[in-house]
């Protein structure tokens, strides 16, 4: 399993990664992506779920038109890890991929 970042920590990663952010009344971190309209939303959903499927980590989202909203926690160690670190990461880098 892998192990739960300190507050510190987290806050380091997170300075890091534009745009996430402690997610509201839970340790997890937390991002919206805006896209140009649905078909780029999905996919941007689409590249990220196949980089997390290989990870074995997935992420709990919700997708409204050209809006994904992410919020990412490792359940089994029940926070952020760097798993969560390492897939903020990745889809910061699919977002800038992804025209529009």
């Amino acid at each position: 399993m892998t192990e739960r970042l300190s507050a510190e920590a987290r806050r380091q990663a997170l300075g890091e990664l534009p745009g996430w952010t402690e997610a509201q009344g839970r340790e997890a971190i937390g991002k919206t992506f805006v896209f140009k309209d649905f078909n780029e939303a999905f996919g941007f959903m689409t590249r990220a779920a196949l980089v997390a499927e290989k990870m074995d980590h997935h992420p709990e989202w919700r997708n409204v038109y050209k809006t994904v909203e992410v919020v990412l926690s490792t359940h089994d160690a029940g926070g952020v890890t760097a798993l969560d670190i390492e897939l903020a990461k990745a889809m910061n880098a699919i977002a800038k991929l992804t025209p529009g």
